[in-house]
């Protein structure tokens, strides 16, 4: 067997339904489905056993330990080449194992992954927190699929990793955020290929509101800084620059205490990403909720990253993250 879909779920069995149609329409058909549900309380067992006359699939239950634990538990009972991780809540298109395909064929790869985007059926929230994790403005593009980087470091929702190569690194760390980057860059430490697939990407919901993505990208925050202390060398100049804004956010509103017209700073970015926003989407409703959606981006992860730096650069503290308990609801 050639490849291995790994998708850890927890309380989404609507997410899996859509993800495993979109895995019936594969043009590509040399793979298996392993499902593992993390300790769910609504599990989706159901919707899995409506596959089973169509798709190699395979469905586990266990007690709940996050998703990283959780892949390595779908990993261990996969039979493919390569395992391809995707994230519950991604719908694939009906080339992406083909291209997926074509790329090894082409060159091969150790490790591999691909970038997302918002589907047309995406809420208008959903395409603004899309544009918010992957727009140049505010991330870079580091997070857009761009060629242009000098590694590139897969993210969970879109992973592929030969098999052996996974299990030679004993897989996902215990980390319970940021453990996805922190699997990249054992991959690259240990001295294999990793490349991006710009053609296999997948259409990826992220949260399905503002509060959520708050919690995500100040989880993300905090991971990098986890993640930093692990790995000092990891930390490059752009993942510093939430915090700068978000520094600068609260000085610009100090400032506009004794000259409002320092706001025009802030009103400058919003023009910025609302015009990109709206002429990518073709939508100035879009527009407008992605500078909502940029300004939660920028700063919840710098918000993160600066309470981590302090508790741990600076207090001494131990590793740790926020919203555990209630991150995934």
């Amino acid at each position: 067997m050639k490849y291995s879909l790994i998708i850890p779920v927890y309380n989404r069995p609507d997410e899996v339904d859509e993800l495993l149609q979109s895995l019936t329409e594969q043009r590509f058909k040399d793979f298996e489905v392993i499902v593992v549900e993390d300790g769910s309380a609504v599990p989706c067992k159901d919707v899995v056993e409506k596959y089973t006359a169509c798709l190699d699939i395979h469905y586990y239950n266990k007690p709940n330990s996050g998703p990283g634990q959780t892949r390595n538990y779908g990993v261990e009972r996969s039979q493919g080449t390569y395992v391809l991780i995707l994230d519950s809540d991604c719908v694939l298109p009906p080339g992406y194992l083909e291209a997926i395909e074509a790329e090894l064929g082409r060159e091969p790869a150790d490790a591999f992954g691909g970038p997302d985007r918002a589907h047309d059926s995406f809420t208008d929230v959903q395409k603004a927190i899309n544009y918010a994790m992957t727009s140049f403005f505010t991330t870079g593009g580091i997070r857009g699929g761009k060629k242009k980087m000098d590694k590139f470091y897969p993210r969970s929702f879109n992973m592929g990793v030969r098999t052996e190569v996974y299990r030679a690194l004993g897989g996902f760390s215990r980390m319970r955020f940021g453990e996805d980057i922190d699997f990249s860059i054992r991959i690259f430490k240990g001295g294999y290929r990793c490349r991006l697939f710009p053609e296999a990407w997948v259409w990826h919901k992220r949260r399905t509101d503002l509060k959520k993505f708050f919690k995500q990208v100040h989880n993300s925050g905090i991971a990098r800084i986890n993640l930093y202390k692990k790995y000092p060398e990891s930390l490059k100049l752009v993942h510093l620059l939430p915090a700068a804004f978000t520094i600068g956010v609260v000085l610009v509103l100090l400032a506009a205490l004794v000259c409002p017209w320092s706001l025009l700073l802030l009103a400058l970015f919003a023009l910025i990403i609302c015009v990109d926003s709206s002429l990518q989407n073709k939508s100035l409703k879009i527009g407008m909720l992605s500078v909502v959606a940029a300004f939660i981006q920028l700063t919840g992860y710098g918000s993160g990253f600066l309470r981590a730096w302090w508790k741990r650069c600076v207090l001494g503290k131990d590793s740790f993250s926020a919203f555990e308990k209630n991150f995934y609801q």
